[in-house]
């Protein structure tokens, strides 16, 4: 157990942290995992590890430098605000817009009031925008009337964030169709290579998803089914696709999971109208991962995964493992899966984990080079 509570291994990471610009790496920007890395560290029972974590993460990859603000933008005006959406030049300006609202009003009203406005935006930074906001709403839900300065500024540099990269896919998503997301996932096509797989192809279909087979079909394709339960099936079903797929990239498949489990932390303080335009916002994520990463259905709805998990330790040992493997990715994976293994208890859920343990290269090890070469998708 640790000796370190989790609020105060949080806020000294905040401190620890708060220099960071919001992306890394030298010719490819890669959105700063540390907030989020270190909040889920904690999460997992070791907020004694959370300062060295901060360390070796710091030392992987350089990190740009803070954004600075220019010119002011307006919450009140839309004229104002919209068309910087998506403008990583003005992520000083949302950075400083969110500073303002934190300041006026309660981090809940502020959630509520953005949350529909970035909505369509979900695929911001590979979902990172979402991602980030979620790790400090559960920051800020667990301290209370305790919160500080820094879990505020860090819910408002996770919206700009968002704010900045929002990535609108194309059409309009409705939960109006007969499947639950397994039939979802089944009636999809793929799109088979026609050469080598790599980044490129990824950015290509991304760039092209409207006019890829399926996608436009698959936007109306899941029925509504109440949230906690779709919940559960996007991550179970991406735990599945994740073990499926041995020979992708084992970094982007993992926002399958660690976006809907990120979506749950922050749907009980949103107003019960956003739950179902946000689970289609997730599963309109979730089809353009799938069409841009695979090419076929591999191993998918198989238990071909059993082989790769026949070393699977046992569930009280896989969070401290992957706080010693320390890749950020890996942390993030591994407690949104027992996180959702405590709700519906189906072994791919740890196996995921442990398979991603196994196919990510450890942080000591070059972890922040290995996300270079494998950041696909934007």
């Amino acid at each position: 157990m640790s000796s370190i509570s989790y609020h105060d291994a949080v806020n000294d990471a905040l401190e620890r942290l708060e220099d960071l610009g919001y992306e890394r790496g030298a010719g490819v920007d890669l959105a700063n995992h540390g907030p989020m890395g270190a909040e889920a560290v904690a999460v997992l029972g070791h907020g004694d590890e959370v300062a060295h974590w901060t360390r070796r993460y710091r030392r992987a990859l350089d990190h740009h430098e803070p954004p600075a603000a220019r010119f002011a933008l307006d919450p009140a005006d839309e004229a104002s605000w919209r068309p910087a959406l998506g403008d990583f030049g003005r992520a000083g300006d949302w950075e400083r817009l969110f500073a303002r609202e934190l300041d006026d009003a309660p981090w809940r009203d502020v959630l509520a009031r953005w949350w529909p406005r970035l909505l369509p935006g979900l695929f911001a930074g590979l979902t990172h925008g979402l991602i980030r906001t979620a790790h400090a709403v559960r920051g800020l839900d667990a301290a209370g009337d305790t919160a500080t300065r820094l879990q505020r500024d860090e819910l408002g540099r996770g919206l700009a964030y968002w704010a900045a990269r929002y990535h609108a896919l194309p059409g309009d998503p409705a939960l109006r169709g007969p499947h639950a997301v397994p039939g979802a996932v089944a009636a999809l096509p793929r799109v088979p290579l026609d050469g080598p797989r790599g980044p490129a192809v990824a950015r290509d279909r991304l760039d092209a998803l409207d006019r890829l087979p399926g996608y436009t079909e698959s936007l109306g394709q899941l029925a509504p089914y109440p949230a906690a339960r779709l919940l559960s099936d996007m991550t179970l079903q991406f735990a599945d696709v994740y073990l499926g797929h041995p020979e992708v990239f084992p970094v982007p498949l993992v926002h399958g999971v660690t976006a809907p489990a990120a979506a749950r932390l922050v749907l009980p303080h949103l107003p019960r109208e956003l739950y179902e335009p946000t689970l289609a916002r997730l599963w309109q994520v979730q089809s353009a991962f799938l069409l841009a990463f695979t090419a076929d259905r591999g191993d998918e709805g198989t238990t071909a995964w059993r082989a790769e998990a026949d070393e699977l330790p046992p569930l009280h040992e896989l969070g401290a493992r992957t706080v010693e493997h320390g890749d950020e990715h890996v942390i993030k994976f591994t407690e949104a899966c027992l996180r959702e293994y405590a709700l519906r208890p189906d072994p791919r859920y740890p196996a995921a984990a442990y398979a991603a343990q196994c196919r990510i290269p450890r942080l000591a090890d070059g972890g922040g080079a290995g996300a270079v070469a494998g950041a696909a998708a934007r």
